[in-house]
């Protein structure tokens, strides 16, 4: 399909043009794959920390409020610029954000495209820490990625998976879920390794997959 098929779409010429139905349809096909990559980041068993610095715009924001964690500089910004081109953010930011940081907080920013600084975006939750410069942002978020790697890969993405699942479910079904989950995992190799590691006094060496 003609590439620009999509931006005659977007500017109201359908008619004018005379295509059908079916650049409708391609349209779609092409936002939802769009959708699911940056779906994929929630439904990897991995944990995703972004780091932002500069501006975080459009396809920014739809990345890192599908991440886990949020690390900023202190010269990030960030912005929901879609209401401003006169479009509806389609890509997965105003189905995650008031998750994130709330209702209020999510529809001031989704109504008024307006930027907000790291402080502020700190402030609401949007990002967990702030830092002095990119070296020392990059430098965080390498040192948490690297922390999380030496836990039990069992844990950490089980705990992912669990947070996953209590947002969509109720207390109940989530406490349910859970009891259900470690009494399938409990006896990995890593608990043993913990343990066996906390009575030599060593760090533990942990080896199980999910």
């Amino acid at each position: 399909m003609d590439t620009n098929h999509y931006f005659v779409l977007i500017s109201g010429e359908l008619a004018d043009e005379g295509v059908g139905a079916e650049v409708n349809l391609e349209f779609i096909r092409m936002l939802r794959k769009w959708q699911a990559s940056f779906t994929s980041l929630q439904k990897t068993t991995k944990p995703v920390i972004s780091a932002i610095h500069g501006k975080c715009i459009g396809g920014g924001v739809d990345l890192i409020t599908a991440s886990d964690i949020r690390l900023a500089s202190k010269d990030a910004s960030f912005t929901i610029a879609e209401t401003k081109l006169a479009i509806v953010a389609d890509l997965g930011t105003l189905q995650r954000i008031t998750r994130i940081v709330g209702r209020g907080h999510a529809r001031e920013l989704a109504f008024t495209s307006s930027y907000i600084t790291a402080e502020r975006a700190a402030a609401i939750g949007l990002v967990n820490h702030v830092y002095e410069d990119k070296e020392k942002l990059l430098l965080a978020a390498r040192k948490m990625a690297s922390d999380i790697a030496e836990l039990s890969p069992l844990a950490v993405q089980g705990s992912k998976k669990m947070l996953a699942f209590a947002e969509d479910h109720t207390e109940e079904q989530s406490l349910e879920h859970v009891a259900l989950w470690n009494t399938s995992f409990l006896r990995s190799g890593d608990l043993n390794e913990a343990i066996k590691a906390f009575m030599d006094r060593r760090k533990p060496v942990f080896t199980s997959k999910l």
